[in-house]
């Protein structure tokens, strides 16, 4: 359910991409359904944890013991994959508004995915690219871990605590969390991992400017 009415101060943004500002569900979907199918594992599993995080690390999970430069090397073929198709990639609603009222604003992206993927998928749902990017080749340790959030902070020369985290997933708002960072949840599948806030989508969210550099968040 949508928070009502709440205003955030801030010095400034680190952004998720995926479910966040792209809604790239259907190509996640489909390339994970596979993988599980040729797993002998359970996709609705397989998806739950999926989301948000990178995706050797979602294989870790689910196959534990399994070495990791066998993940990797999956990891790298589903990364293909994943560039190769953006059929039903859109942006989520009211994104292209909201990254437009950013410009000049500090702000980053602080994805899961790589910097290519990053790339593809925004150009496919018709977004620009935030100036800052915190990509997979950005960290040794992607979400839950906080080390991406934390490296998009440091990238605007703030603190973690100057910070508005936008989320999407269980696995987005933890590292968000763990980082220190208060996040406001986007869509559906945040409002069950209790998000410092809510927004159904981007639509009800405005960005205001203050003459002493911070940024108020209004969520309507």
């Amino acid at each position: 359910m949508t928070t009502p009415a709440v205003a955030m101060t801030t010095r400034a943004l680190l952004l998720d991409m995926d479910g966040t500002l792209v809604n790239s569900d259907a190509v996640v979907e489909r390339c994970w359904r596979r993988w599980a199918r040729e797993h002998g594992l359970d996709p609705a599993e397989v998806l739950r944890i999926a989301h948000g995080r990178q995706g050797h690390t979602t294989m870790a999970v689910l196959l534990p013991g399994r070495p990791a430069d066998v993940n990797l090397a999956e990891n790298r073929r589903m990364l293909a994959e994943e560039r190769a198709d953006t059929e039903g990639v859109v942006p989520v609603p009211g994104a292209a508004a909201f990254l437009a009222a950013l410009a000049g604003l500090p702000h980053a992206l602080v994805t899961s995915a790589d910097e290519p993927l990053a790339e593809v998928r925004m150009a496919a749902a018709g977004l620009l690219l935030p100036p800052v990017l915190v990509t997979a080749e950005s960290v040794g340790a992607g979400k839950p871990d906080p080390e991406g959030f934390l490296k998009g902070a440091a990238a605007l020369g703030l603190s973690p605590a100057d910070c508005l985290a936008f989320e999407d997933s269980e696995a987005g708002i933890a590292a968000a969390k763990a980082a220190g960072i208060p996040v406001v949840g986007i869509g559906p599948r945040a409002a069950a991992h209790h998000p410092t806030a809510h927004a159904a989508t981007l639509e009800g969210v405005t960005v205001a400017a203050a003459g002493d550099g911070t940024l108020t968040v209004h969520i309507a």
